[in-house]
């Protein structure tokens, strides 16, 4: 990757979005809750616990090995060029506008593809947990009502968003203690359902390829809440704190409950869209109380699938909204309200896009499995490439900007942040190639095809908005 001839190192007083007025919303609290709401999902949790016991080695694994280096990148990137757009901002300053408008395009585009796959989560959890016979396209009506509540919901002032993410945070870590202490104790009880030998937790290449990726993609968020960096009341302060504090609660989590799960279903039978109310009837039985409690958590669990969308569309909206701002993208996605700054535009394309999607693939899903697996892969290859532009955009400022004040700064000098680019982009790269080319199947070609129509689409209205601004200039 290369700089652009407008690459342009920003002033943290003069960025170009200075002129706008954002309210400083978001304590550390909210930036905790924020960052848990977008990575902790429910669905990783069911992707992942269908490796089998070495997905518990995986987790701790990448967790040094990739989610320490990315969310130590993100720290400082976020406290010593804290501007709003995050990622955008950030890749702007190194390479230039047009890789960050990529960059923004796949940070939005993804969203627009993935929030539709969570609420096709939610509508399959749903059915399973009242007992519904819902036929597919009566789900796909519920996917797209949602859609829309959260176009609403993104349209509104941050100091009211931000309450969507921070219950949905708190909700999603009652339910993961719960999986945690009720599977053990369960499996204490009625022996466990899959055995934890050292030759099981060794990881493989083998089965474990094609779900590996999962574990890589939910990790990732560390950076979204940068996107929103003038709403922060303390950025230099309260960033890295929350970061780790977030990781930490993240990482237990994820490799906990998913110790936990395998304690209690068996790997082979973990159904990705309603394992989670399966394993909620066998911690709490039959009785009424049982049932009533199932009921419970599982409307608990419903509202996280909403809040998952809410959190991510918040961030994503915003950097699309920030290169809109600047030209960079079509001037619609940079509509906003003249009050509190909420990205309108981007929004309404997200809700558009994702409708459009949900009708294309649920008129040729065969179930609703199908239909996240399509959606999930199709969205999560345009995702991860922004964040290995970030790596390097971390690295290059480095070279390029060396005398900035870093509130924060990564240990180890010029080797160690090279080293930590070097594994974030290293993970980054094998996780796409294996999102597009999975083992025993082979290359996953509607997957591929939806790669390149999405980057064409992207680089079209690239071109378009870089031409209207210099016929405006």
């Amino acid at each position: 990757m290369s700089a652009d001839n407008d690459a342009h190192i920003q002033p943290i007083d003069a960025a170009p979005l200075a002129g706008r007025s954002f309210g400083k919303t978001l304590t550390v609290f909210d930036l905790t809750l924020f960052t848990v709401s977008a990575i902790v999902l429910l669905d990783t949790l069911a992707a992942t616990a269908s490796i089998g016991p070495s997905a518990v080695t995986w987790w701790l694994l990448l967790a040094v090995f990739f989610a320490l280096p990315m969310g130590l990148i993100t720290a400082e990137m976020g406290t010593t060029y804290p501007e709003q757009g995050g990622l955008y901002a950030w890749i702007r300053n190194a390479f230039g506008a047009k890789w960050a408008a990529r960059a923004a395009w796949g940070y939005f585009i993804n969203n627009a593809l993935w929030v539709p796959s969570v609420y096709v989560m939610f509508s399959g959890f749903l059915v399973r947990l009242f007992g519904l016979d819902l036929p597919l396209s009566a789900q796909v009506g519920i996917n797209i009502a949602l859609l829309w509540v959260t176009v609403a919901v993104n349209c509104a002032s941050l100091e009211l968003g931000k309450w969507v993410p921070n219950l949905g945070a708190l909700l999603k870590m009652i339910i993961f203690l719960t999986i945690i202490v009720g599977g053990f104790a369960y499996a204490g009880v009625h022996g466990f359902a899959n055995e934890f030998p050292r030759e099981a937790m060794t990881p493989t290449w083998s089965d474990s390829l094609k779900y590996l990726p999962a574990i890589i993609y939910g990790m990732l968020g560390f950076e979204l809440v940068s996107a929103s960096g003038e709403e922060i009341k303390n950025a230099e302060r309260d960033l890295p704190a929350s970061i780790l504090l977030s990781g930490v609660i993240v990482i237990g989590l994820y490799t906990l409950s998913t110790a936990a799960v395998l304690a209690v279903l068996p790997a082979g039978d973990i159904n990705l869209v309603e394992g989670l109310v399966d394993m909620l009837q066998m911690l709490f039985g039959d009785s009424m109380a049982g049932k009533a409690a199932v009921i419970v958590f599982g409307v608990a669990a419903l509202y996280t699938f909403f809040s998952n969308g809410v959190t991510w569309s918040i961030g994503c909206n915003r950097a699309s909204a920030a290169a809109a701002d600047e030209g960079q993208l079509p001037r619609f996605f940079g509509w906003k309200d003249k009050k509190h700054g909420a990205p309108i535009g981007s929004s309404i394309a997200m809700g558009a896009i994702g409708t459009g999607v949900l009708i294309l693939y649920g008129s040729a899903a065969s179930s609703n499995e199908d239909l996240f697996w399509g959606l999930f892969a199709f969205s999560a290859v345009i995702f991860l490439a922004p964040y290995a532009a970030l790596a390097l955009a971390f690295f290059r400022m480095r070279l390029i900007d060396p005398k900035r004040r870093r509130p924060f700064r990564v240990p180890g000098g010029a080797v160690g942040a090279f080293l930590l680019t070097a594994l974030c982009v290293s993970a980054l790269s094998g996780a796409i190639f294996l999102f597009l080319y999975v083992p025993g199947e082979g290359v996953q070609q509607m997957t591929l095809i939806g790669l390149v129509v999405a980057i064409v689409i992207g680089e079209i209205l690239i071109a378009l908005a870089r031409a209207g601004k210099k016929r405006s200039a």
